[in-house]
């Protein structure tokens, strides 16, 4: 038998040296699966220069029975999600960070909702630190606006609705969440579901939970304006990530 026939979500997940983080968070997705045998996780490396792409294979290598793919890519999130995307054998997809959980039973949930005529959508978000401002920044995600939107919040789509509307725009190497999610806004109904993804808050540790919060208010902000990818990607290395790998 094909196993495209069964496949019911392909789930996406970009990876840059996450050798800490992507085998919790790949573990996490067939363990919090409801029908884990009928997903498919496909993991993008974008050249990882730490050991990444070795703990995958030598995961891979235990856990046979689960359906894994490590495809390789030029560094960028949004070329990286969008090969995965081109890679997927289910009509519906899930892109999640390499940092972040899926809540128990994600996948029907999502299939739920996209079997009721929701084409794209994500989840509330919690991170796992218990600080009272990232608390509140988890719980505005339950308003479905748009500028409580992020990728930290997972997203689902439909293959076919994501095909249409071009993919993610690769010109982004930030906002590319952004602006997908203000696209399929405009093409359909958003939904966001009531569950929480948990997602990791080592940026807020690492440079500072206010000084941080302030760029990346900043970067929204800018990015509302109208600002170029170009200059979107100059502030966020120049001041959020500045030993960030050259992407071109």
């Amino acid at each position: 038998m094909d196993q495209s026939n069964t496949l019911h979500l392909s789930v996406v997940v970009p990876t840059l040296n996450e050798a800490k983080n992507i085998i919790r968070t790949l573990e996490g997705l067939f363990m919090r699966a409801d029908q884990p045998k009928d997903i498919e996780v496909i993991i993008v490396d974008g050249g990882s220069s730490d050991q990444t792409q070795h703990a995958i294979n030598q995961w891979k290598k235990k856990n046979t029975q689960q359906n894994v793919t490590l495809l390789q890519s030029p560094a960028g999130r949004a070329r990286q999600m969008n090969l995965g995307a081109s890679n997927a054998r289910a009509n519906c997809l899930y892109f999640i960070h390499a940092d972040t959980l899926p809540p128990q039973n994600y996948d029907r949930y999502i299939l739920n909702q996209v079997n009721q005529a929701c084409q794209a959508g994500c989840f509330r978000m919690a991170f796992d630190l218990q600080h009272w401002w990232l608390k509140i920044a988890g719980w505005g995600t339950r308003f479905n606006w748009k500028f409580c939107r992020g990728g930290d919040q997972s997203l689902f789509v439909s293959k076919a609705l994501f095909e249409l509307i071009g993919g993610f725009d690769q010109e982004y190497i930030i906002c590319e969440d952004l602006n997908l999610i203000d696209r399929l806004y405009a093409q359909t109904r958003f939904c966001v579901l009531p569950q929480n993804v948990i997602s990791s808050a080592r940026k807020y540790k690492s440079r500072g939970l206010w000084q941080l919060q302030w760029h990346f208010w900043v970067i929204q902000y800018n990015y509302r304006r109208g600002q170029s990818p170009e200059q979107l990607w100059a502030y966020y290395q120049r001041n959020v990530s500045p030993n960030t790998p050259k992407i071109e």
